[in-house]
């Protein structure tokens, strides 16, 4: 299958160099403007987007700014969130390529368009996405852990999950860990294989969501030697590196639909083909997969396939939210302090109470990962031996703060902000009303707010909303 580049461009002289280049080796659509990629090409993939940066600049000579890159660029992220975006521009515009690469572009080309340099950076990209794929498996390899501090929760619901864990883990039951991102799913798929009779074997973890479409097929079965351009040697898929193991498949529902059809062959046959070989290959292990999505919702509307599904589906583990776990977050946090020590060695001995204290009020939208994230920067600042108040933004410690408190602090945003702010607060409440009345069922919902199944559902993923909370209580 060629790989796909949608070009956005108003020049012909583009358009025409294009299909004179590249019309033979990869399928190549146009929009003349990010509106038109969307509403034209939002359900397909596309491996490559070209962008003018002329179009960006809005056909000014003056210097791109974040803001006008922002309005243009990031609805093709939303969008397109796994295609590698490059940027056209005249050699004068080198400044403003440095600044688009910084706030998310993979790379850029100049006018004019030579077919050489664009094959070049294309090329480039591939190579980057391999070292990164090679990088996370050494990393795989490397990981040490004490599971005990998940194991040992005085979480009621985390307390459920665990004796779930504790159920399945012995078994080769395929898993599926359903939950909201960052709420730590990839560890607790390395628990199941710690506790398992694998443990001894390898664990590797595939997030499915960063492979390209060019590449998932080689990356999970592997590839024979000379059988695309690039494959210049025999490559191990992760499913042949996973035998007798472990394999991990996380962010499960972004697999396109060719993709989803060779992994359920290997749930049901336990076999594997590498790109471009003839011979099957057995493979013993064990799948465990995990997504953030509704995949009923994705049966429903037609990108998930129902008998994968079903497939994945043989023993299900919610993680539940961090905001739902108020008992283990002083636990986490200190594992968490542990970890930082050991790697920047700093000798952080505790964390405040003030902040532990804190942390059980704060609403976490961001789970684990934002809990990392927010520790991570206050131990980076904090110069005394207790990580303190001081190092935190102002909200994490103020988030039940009345509404003429929060409004008393727009005029310090700038206008984009503020609007973004309350924006995105009344999509949320919106979107909970709206489940609410339809009991969360998506179609229904879809034909009350008047958008698709799909975009619907982007919506709700956006905003961490688990639909399974609006559903009707089962009658028995």
């Amino acid at each position: 299958m060629l790989e796909k580049i949608l070009v956005i461009t108003n020049f012909e002289s583009t358009i025409e160099k294009f299909n004179e280049d590249f019309s033979d080796s990869y399928t190549i659509s146009y929009a003349i403007n990010e509106v038109d990629a969307i509403a034209n090409f939002s359900k397909d993939f596309f491996d490559y987007i070209f962008i003018d940066l002329d179009y960006i600049k809005n056909y000014q000579k003056i210097h791109l700014t974040k803001e006008r890159f922002n309005q243009i660029v990031s609805p093709l992220q939303q969008n397109f969130p796994f295609s590698k975006k490059i940027i056209m521009a005249n050699r004068e515009d080198t400044q403003d390529c440095i600044l688009a690469i910084k706030l998310g572009i993979d790379s850029y080309v100049n006018y004019p368009l030579v077919k050489e340099e664009i094959k070049y950076v294309i090329d480039a990209i591939l190579e980057k996405v391999k070292s990164d794929a090679v990088l996370d498996y050494l990393e795989e390899k490397s990981f040490s852990y004490d599971p005990d501090y998940l194991l040992q929760s005085r979480s009621p619901e985390m307390q459920d999950v665990v004796e779930r864990v504790r159920s399945v883990a012995k078994t080769n039951t395929t898993v599926l860990i359903t939950g909201e991102s960052g709420t730590g799913k990839t560890i607790l798929a390395r628990i199941i294989h710690h506790l398992s009779s694998r443990k001894d074997k390898k664990f590797i973890s595939v997030h499915c969501g960063t492979l390209p479409e060019s590449l998932v097929e080689s990356e999970l079965f592997g590839h024979e030697k000379g059988s695309f351009t690039g494959a210049i040697k025999r490559k191990l898929g992760k499913f042949e590196l996973a035998d007798g193991g472990t394999i991990f498949l996380d962010e499960i529902g972004t697999l396109s639909e060719t993709t989803q059809i060779k992994l359920l062959q290997v749930l049901q046959e336990r076999y594997i083909q590498r790109v471009g070989g003839e011979n099957t290959i057995n493979v013993d292990l064990r799948i465990i997969a995990a997504t953030n999505s509704d995949l009923e919702a994705r049966v429903q509307d037609g990108t998930f396939r129902e008998d994968l599904y079903f497939r994945l589906n043989v023993f299900q583990i919610e993680m539940p939210p961090l905001r739902k776990r108020n008992e283990d977050i002083g636990k986490i946090s200190n594992e968490i302090l542990a970890r930082f020590n050991h790697l920047y060695g700093k000798g952080i001995v505790s964390i405040d109470d003030q902040v532990l204290n804190a942390f059980k009020y704060y609403k976490w939208p961001g789970n684990i990962r934002e809990l990392e994230n927010l520790l991570e920067r206050a131990y980076v600042l904090e110069k005394k031996k207790i990580i303190t108040l001081d190092n935190f933004p102002s909200n994490i410690f103020n988030p039940t703060a009345p509404s003429s408190d929060r409004k008393s602090k727009f005029p310090t945003l700038n206008l984009n902000k503020a609007r973004k702010s309350v924006l995105e607060a009344f999509e949320k409440d919106y979107l909970r009303d709206l489940l609410t009345k339809s009991h969360g069922e998506l179609k229904e919902a879809a034909e009350i707010s008047g958008v698709s199944t799909r975009q619907l559902h982007k919506f709700i993923a956006k905003h961490h909303i688990n639909r399974k909370e609006f559903k009707r209580p089962s009658v028995h």
